[in-house]
């Protein structure tokens, strides 16, 4: 489970930044939950993606998002365009797969995913003519029911990398339950560039989508809360949104988990999410800003989520890169079109370097949700000798959620359920506060995560 998480990265940076303490302090007179502060490496900031070149394969995963996962609707042999819907299901909790590319079926088979385990794919030998389907057309919207229909039509799933189907999110019971929309763009991980990069470049889609979401489901309130670390975008989207009152953009001290569900609502809307609630429940509807400016895109154009930006980045790539690719494509060829590695890759992560996924090969595809792919050569990739608890408190002051992780860890090797239950480890958000600042180079995060299935209900 250590290599799950890469806080020993940034241990050599540390000593040029202060931890924030515990629970609430003031920012200028506005209350602000407790982080760290992460170097940035914000390498790629002024870098606008580059269209990679089609690859020879792209192999689509049946199952890029949390719930279900799509049937396929193409055999080997078929020709399949942009856009062509090639995996459903009748499931709920989904999303629809549609082809990045135009080609021919190669195979319907089962391969192995980031996370170890096995999903069923599409391999598409492209034709590189990219001939767009019949199929896409911009959806019929005057209604709210429309409006979940086009949601769910387009494969939308949450873009800051937990990969919610985004349809099941607005699909409301009452509409009175919720008031206000959130958009995070406050991208507080190390190195990823790519929401900053749909503020600046795509500002008039995450405009259209985030005024079609407060239309359709009625809400009074639209907050875009980005970190005080990007004025360009902070001052562009002010510019913008002047002259329309229901816009709020909140510039947030620039520390992390700024991006996190719970911070980000607290500190843009003072709403707070309790244990076990979801957004909705506090009146709110949370969504990553480039799923917002997918969904403004879409409306317009009736073309699905079937390329994603992603950050390149890290140590051993030699030339970092925001790049636009086709779902589907193998990391491998990403990094090519990147210039390949400049030095041996150590550790390779999918997403940030605290809370991205440590991934054992480049011959991986990617999904939806991916927002990032880090190399690291063996200098950022040391690992540490994990030593004995000193108690000093840094991993209380660091916790957004004002936990105590190393009560946490102690009641979870004694397996007192009741105890964990009593510290609240469910409230963890499994940033990895504690982890990167612990002296004794702990796991915490790790042992919380496993603290939570602990108490979880039984099946």
């Amino acid at each position: 489970m250590d290599c799950n998480r890469f806080f020993v990265l940034m241990r050599h940076e540390e000593e040029k930044f202060n931890v924030m303490g515990a629970k609430i302090v003031s920012n200028n007179g506005k209350k602000t939950l407790h982080g760290v502060h992460a170097p940035h490496f914000k390498n790629t900031t002024e870098l606008v993606p580059e269209v990679m070149p089609v690859p020879e394969k792209v192999y689509i995963s049946l199952h890029q998002h949390m719930g279900a996962p799509c049937e396929p609707l193409v055999k080997k042999g078929d020709t399949v365009k942009v856009g062509q819907l090639i995996g459903d299901t009748s499931a709920f909790m989904s999303a629809k797969t549609h082809s990045s590319v135009s080609g021919t079926v190669e195979a319907i088979t089962t391969m192995t995913t980031s996370m170890g385990g096995t999903d069923q794919y599409v391999v598409i030998k492209t034709d590189g003519l990219q001939e767009v389907s019949e199929e896409v057309k911009p959806p019929v919207v005057t209604n709210y029911q429309e409006f979940l229909t086009a949601v769910k039509n387009s494969g939308l799933v949450g873009l800051g990398g937990a990969g919610f189907p985004t349809f099941v999110k607005f699909n409301l019971k009452d509409l009175n339950m919720v008031d206000t929309l959130v958009i995070n763009a406050a991208e507080c991980e190390p190195y990823i560039t790519t929401d900053y990069r749909t503020c600046m470049d795509k500002t008039k889609e995450l405009l259209a989508g985030a005024r079609a979401i407060a239309k359709y489901l009625e809400l009074k309130d639209i907050y875009i809360g980005i970190e005080d670390n990007k004025p360009k975008a902070i001052e562009l989207l002010e510019k913008e949104t002047k002259d329309d009152p229901a816009f709020h953009i909140v510039s947030m001290k620039a520390s992390y988990p700024k991006g996190a569900e719970k911070v980000i609502v607290y500190e843009t809307t003072g709403r707070v999410i309790k244990e076990g609630q979801l957004p909705f429940q506090a009146g709110v509807i949370v969504s990553n800003v480039t799923s917002v400016a997918f969904l403004g895109e879409y409306l317009e154009t009736g073309m699905p989520l079937v390329t994603r930006t992603l950050t390149i980045d890290g140590s051993a790539i030699a030339n970092p890169k925001n790049v636009v690719a086709p779902i589907g494509a193998m990391f491998e060829d990403i990094v090519n079109f990147c210039g390949g590695y400049k030095e041996e890759p150590v550790k390779m992560l999918m997403g940030g370097p605290m809370m991205g996924i440590t991934i054992y090969t480049d011959n991986l595809p990617m999904v939806k949700n991916n927002n990032a792919m880090l190399a690291f050569g063996a200098e950022q990739a040391k690992v540490y000798e994990e030593t004995a608890c000193i108690r000093c408190g840094r991993c209380v002051r660091a916790c957004p959620m004002s936990l105590m992780p190393a009560a946490i860890e102690t009641a979870y090797k004694l397996k007192k359920e009741d105890e964990l239950k009593a510290l609240k480890v469910n409230l963890c958000i499994e940033c990895g506060c504690c982890s990167y600042v612990c002296p004794a180079h702990r796991q915490l995060v790790v042992t919380n995560k496993m603290a939570k299935r602990m108490i979880a209900p039984k099946k």
